[in-house]
């Protein structure tokens, strides 16, 4: 089941950051060094009296010049109240209720969701300061007050949190579904796909609101299995939208792509392998997912005999870190080769799951090592002493060696490879993980 969402909203300067980055327990903001990703996170699951519960800082609603664009507040306001389940909204006692304040609280009463208002940056121990009175004007109930730089008053503002998280689902059946995440570009066919998926051979489709206002989660059985699909909107190139509405719209598909098992990363046939498309293929691999290629709208290209082989080759060289992810070619228009999608769906979630003994890992490690020496580094030779698997989703192996100095990245990836030829491992991510052991131990 997805964990429920939180969402902090206000102006710049209030201290969302502060108190997202306190509750959580580290700071968050990472760029990740990924192929072809450049990843800022914004969200984080965190727990509060045993609720996990995922929370997210959307980041200040930024005036241009003197005034503040309304359009432009309103958008990020609209987008914070489709995607959370409770909206923390937070303001800033010292600066009192401002014009932005104001236009903030009337969109989100319009939400209907549960709201709670923090004043921020009450900084004195004792008696409550009378400024915090004006913010019962906003019309949201009682205003709680807190200092996220001195970390008072925020139990409490978790416990408010606590008591409107909506209630755990009791439906156990989630956990025999798959889910789908179908992610890319505007206008490369995710919504047709799934209207062609859901509207043949179903026997049970649900709607349930999903993480975001533009993503429906879609419930289906067939004889290949069960299935939610998770339909997102389009990240769309950062040329053509402010940046500060791009980080949302990259958050919306960064969301469905943490609550999926299977990624359907749809590629537009006439337009061919975008940076675009590299990006959004690897935040999938990055965060471990089992990856589906489609390559939508087949039926309007030109063909003849080479060309499915030279689109193949074309995409791995755009994306050579995901050569591991199977390409299915499709149109979700005509239908062509759609049911065959949940064949590979079905496959690579296997493969993500996959589990492998030790003692076959070993086999299989000691076989490479026979056919390729491990490197030497003035004069020390690599030692691989055994491996391990740590976990499933994506398949985690730990390798113990002598030295992690002289286990370069090509010999990692020979290693992997070897993986892939012996135990199969389509479509999904391998993670080494390396710890350094002397031989005695």
């Amino acid at each position: 089941m997805s964990k429920p969402i939180v969402a902090i909203v206000g102006k710049p300067n209030v201290g969302k950051s502060r108190f997202f980055n306190y509750v959580v327990g580290q700071r968050i903001s990472i760029v990740e060094d990924t192929p072809g990703v450049t990843r800022d996170r914004v969200y984080a699951d965190t727990s509060w009296r045993d609720r996990e519960f995922t929370l997210i800082d959307t980041g200040g609603i930024e005036p241009e010049s003197d005034d503040i664009i309304l359009s432009q507040m309103r958008e990020q306001a609209n987008i914070a109240i489709g995607v959370a389940d409770v909206i923390l909204f937070m303001t800033n006692v010292k600066e009192g209720v401002t014009a932005a304040d104001s236009e903030i609280a009337v969109m989100l009463k319009k939400s209907k969701k549960p709201i709670i208002l923090a004043c921020n940056k009450v900084d004195t121990f004792g008696e409550v300061p009378s400024e915090i009175y004006e913010f019962y004007n906003l019309g949201l109930g009682e205003p709680h007050a807190i200092s996220a730089a001195n970390a008072m008053g925020i139990g409490d503002l978790l416990d408010e949190i606590y008591d409107l998280l909506p209630p755990k689902s009791e439906d156990e059946g989630d956990e025999d579904k798959i889910k789908v995440a179908l992610i890319g570009k505007p206008n490369v066919g995710k919504s047709s796909l799934l209207n062609r998926i859901l509207g043949q051979d179903r026997s049970i489709v649900s709607d349930i609101a999903g993480t975001t206002r533009d993503a429906i989660d879609s419930e289906f059985e067939n004889e290949y299995g069960k299935y939610t699909f998770i339909d997102t909107a389009g990240i769309r190139r950062k040329s053509k939208v402010n940046e500060s509405i791009e980080k949302f719209s990259v958050m919306r598909t960064l969301l469905a792509i943490e609550r999926a098992d299977v990624c359907l990363v749809l590629i537009d046939a006439l337009e061919g392998v975008t940076d675009q498309d590299a990006k959004i293929l690897g935040e999938a691999h990055e965060a471990g997912k089992g990856i589906v290629i489609v390559v939508n709208k087949w039926d309007e290209v030109e063909k003849d005999n080479y060309t499915m082989q030279e689109y193949t080759k074309d995409i791995y060289n755009k994306i050579s870190y995901a050569t591991y992810a199977p390409i299915m070619f499709i149109s979700a228009k005509t239908g062509q080769r759609v049911n065959k999608i949940f064949e590979k769906v079905n496959e690579v979630y296997k493969q993500n799951s996959l589990r492998v003994s030790t003692s076959v890992i070993n086999e299989v490690i000691n076989e490479a090592i026979s056919v390729v020496q491990p490197p030497t580094d003035k004069g020390k030779r690599l030692k691989i002493l055994y491996g391990t698997q740590a976990s499933t989703k994506p398949p985690t192996f730990v390798i113990f060696v002598n030295n992690k100095d002289l286990f370069h990245f090509s010999y990692q990836r020979y290693l992997i490879n070897n993986f892939r030829n012996n135990f199969g491992l389509e479509g999904t991510p391998v993670r080494l993980i390396i710890r350094e052991k002397s031989e005695k131990e």
